[in-house]
């Protein structure tokens, strides 16, 4: 699976806690553990615990797939901007002749009115709700497949908004898709216009000519300091009865037209996009956790504990997990032995190959927390874990031999015999089967002593 970046961590952290806040506790013995065998400040510790949980809950995989249905929307989204960009200069070059302000106005009209909204949400609202992030959003969530990524978009924009990074993340978007809708819309003007020949004119019922000199000059202002040429008062006016049949007069009414896009419709969603993106780099990176939230600030004493807690009873978790050993066979040495809550009709311990230590019985929370912190230091190469078949495989005995067959590079379970004279239930012994089989750890009913020692049978 592909590294995350800090980003993905902290929204996957995030989610952990808006996923407690909503339905409980997780189950989080093994990863509090871990976090504080890791070691690091607070916030380092919560992120590994909720990476730990993400990783064994599906969260990582639903932010993969939901990251995949993000860029297939962008992908959407960035198509529907070029469609309708090359459709904003079909529709204004699409009479004939052509009336420059009609054109002018199917160019940037909705442009300039869209953009308008946008900075005003952006000033006066605070955080400006864009249809196309919604849209894109939604987009995302919709092609990811995945039920569990559902969690993770509310939990993008909590994070988001409490640095107000939320507006400058869709800024960076909108004006990115307008961007390339005027670029789209650009092109495609000048296409049209290498290839046909377009006579311009203007045409009003109560507006006069002077109007339409002032209007067109004010206009090309800004283009003209850019080089583009701007009809002449006598062009102008000349325009207003019929298209000018005078080459000159068709290119520089073009050249006018070509101008103005640039200058009200490219380069304003360029530079707000740039603008939009710079604010959100510099937000993305100095983005923390706020420990002061509720779901945080609880997890301080379990992480950072002033001093160790004892006989506390976490919750156990609704179903067993998958056994799958985070522990390199070149990071692990020695070979352990430990028994499960064995009564004294068992003789314990039996005689043992000098490699091979003995963990004792686990009987208490204090013992199995203070194994459980020493492999997560010192993982054995082999672990061995004695159990009384004559007892239930019930949940906790399953988690707890589940846990600490992940701090092993490799285990074994031991079904014990039935002391003299007792014989084993045959119902029980099939349940202690099948759970072992379903946790897929290997089992036997006689003692692993020389694999233990060996490794080999």
């Amino acid at each position: 699976m592909t590294e995350l970046t800090p980003l993905q961590n902290l929204w996957l952290t995030e989610t952990v806690r808006l996923r407690e806040e909503h339905a409980g506790p997780l189950d989080d013995l093994e990863a509090n553990r871990l976090a504080r065998a890791a070691g690091g400040d607070l916030p380092g510790r919560i992120q590994r615990r909720a990476l730990w949980l993400a990783e064994r809950d599906g969260l990582r995989a639903a932010l993969q797939h939901w990251l995949q249905g993000a860029r297939l929307a962008l992908v959407l989204l960035v198509i529907l901007a070029l469609v309708s960009g090359a459709g904003l200069a079909c529709a204004a070059l699409g009479q004939a002749p052509v009336n420059v302000f009609w054109a002018l106005g199917s160019l940037l009209g909705l442009n300039l009115i869209l953009l308008l909204s946008w900075a005003l949400g952006l000033l006066f609202a605070g955080e400006q709700g864009a249809t196309l992030g919604r849209l894109w959003l939604w987009l995302s969530e919709k092609l990811a497949r995945d039920a569990k990524a559902a969690q993770l978009a509310p939990a993008l924009l909590l994070m988001l908004q409490g640095k107000k990074l939320n507006r400058w993340a869709l800024g960076t978007l909108v004006n990115g898709l307008w961007l390339l809708a005027m670029l789209s819309a650009l092109l495609v003007l000048l296409m049209l216009m290498a290839t046909r020949r377009y006579g311009f004119v203007w045409e009003t019922t109560i507006l006069g000519a002077d109007t339409f000199i002032t209007m067109t000059q004010a206009l090309g202002a800004l283009p003209a300091l850019l080089g583009f040429n701007v009809p002449t008062a006598e062009m102008i006016r000349a325009s207003g009865d019929t298209a000018l049949n005078i080459e000159s007069a068709r290119q520089t009414w073009a050249t006018w037209l070509v101008g103005v896009l640039v200058v009200y419709g490219v380069l304003p969603r360029l530079l707000l996009a740039l603008v939009c993106f710079w604010r959100w780099n510099s937000g993305k990176a100095a983005l923390r956790l706020d420990l002061n939230l509720p779901g945080y600030a609880q997890l301080r004493e379990r992480l950072m504990p002033t001093s160790e807690r004892l006989g506390v009873t976490d919750p156990e978790p609704a179903q067993l997990h998958r056994v799958e050993s985070a522990v390199g066979e070149h990071a692990s040495e020695g070979a352990l032995l430990v028994a499960i809550e064995l009564d004294d009709q068992h003789a314990w311990p039996p005689a043992l190959p000098k490699n091979v230590s003995n963990a004792g019985i686990l009987d208490s929370r204090e013992s199995r927390n203070k194994l459980l912190e020493q492999l997560s230091r010192f993982p054995p190469a082999r672990l061995a874990i004695a159990c009384d078949p004559r007892r239930s495989p019930d949940r906790g005995s399953l988690a707890l031999i589940a846990e600490l067959a992940r701090n092993a590079a490799a285990t074994r379970v031991w079904l014990l015999q039935a002391p003299a004279g007792q014989a084993l239930d045959a119902a029980r012994l099939g349940d202690w089967h099948l759970a072992l089989q379903q946790l897929e750890l290997p089992f036997a009913d006689c003692a692993p002593l020389n694999w233990l020692e060996s490794g080999h049978d």
